[in-house]
């Protein structure tokens, strides 16, 4: 059963974006779902085509798979772990951990532009960057080089997962890296980092 306690007797507080753990292959649902109890929800897709033995199926896969992120208040918590196929908020020292406004404005603004996102390998090392010019003027992120493209990555740090986007690399600037901090749950210090 997961921990609500955080959510019971405590005086509503301004919302913030959560991360929702959910089952595989719910996120779609689970998300309306949670848009129709009236709370703002952020499910970011990306176009992939899936090739059978007999055609190919262009689909539209979550860039986070097993997540949805809602922007909820203390007190709207347990309506939120209330929705079948959501297994529980993604937590910190048994909390739900709050993810930066900055980090989902990141994605939303990367895949609102028709932006060939796509889901990334979470870095922790590279170049950070900063877009100087276009719609994605202003983001920060890690450049990364797939084939003869250069790509954007923008991290949510607490669900240790990524996107890229593609950039023209003459439209972004260095800047000075900085140390995240982030220290993992435990459940998630087995997984490895990839440095570029």
């Amino acid at each position: 059963m997961p921990e609500i306690r955080d959510s019971i007797n405590l005086p509503a507080q301004s919302p913030t974006w959560l991360a929702l753990y959910t089952r595989h292959r719910h996120e779609k649902a689970i998300a309306r779902q949670i848009s129709d109890k009236g709370l703002e929800t952020f499910l970011p897709l990306y176009r992939t085509a899936h090739r059978w033995k007999d055609r190919v199926k262009e689909l539209f896969l979550p860039l986070f798979p097993n997540y949805v992120f809602v922007l909820a208040s203390s007190a709207q918590r347990r309506t939120v772990l209330s929705t079948p196929g959501v297994y529980d908020f993604v937590r910190l020292s048994g909390v739900p951990a709050p993810i930066p406004l900055a980090e989902i404005e990141a994605v939303r603004q990367a895949v609102s532009h028709g932006f060939n996102a796509e889901p990334h390998p979470f870095l922790k090392s590279g170049d950070r960057v900063r877009v100087k010019s276009g719609p994605l003027k202003g983001l920060e992120g890690v450049l990364a080089r797939k084939k003869n493209f250069y790509r954007l990555v923008l991290s949510v740090e607490l669900l240790v997962k990524s996107v890229s986007v593609e950039v023209d690399v003459a439209d972004v600037e260095r800047v000075e890296g900085r140390a995240s901090g982030f220290i993992l749950p435990s459940h998630m210090s087995d997984r490895t980092n990839i440095a570029v």
